[in-house]
């Protein structure tokens, strides 16, 4: 997913290694997904979409 977001975007994501199957996104400071919350992996474009700079 990282790449992808790098080949959508422009920008080189930060990762940060978690324990505990913790998966989170975060974009300045904000949290737009959750595995713990959601109980799941997001597909790459649900994270996209909303990185993505409105138009």
């Amino acid at each position: 997913m990282a790449e992808l977001i790098e080949e959508e975007i422009g920008v080189k994501p930060q990762m940060i290694e978690g324990r505990g199957g913790i998966f989170d996104v975060v974009v300045d400071g904000k949290m737009i997904f959750s595995k713990h919350k959601e109980g799941r992996f997001p597909e790459p474009y649900e994270v996209i979409n909303q990185i993505k700079p409105k138009a």
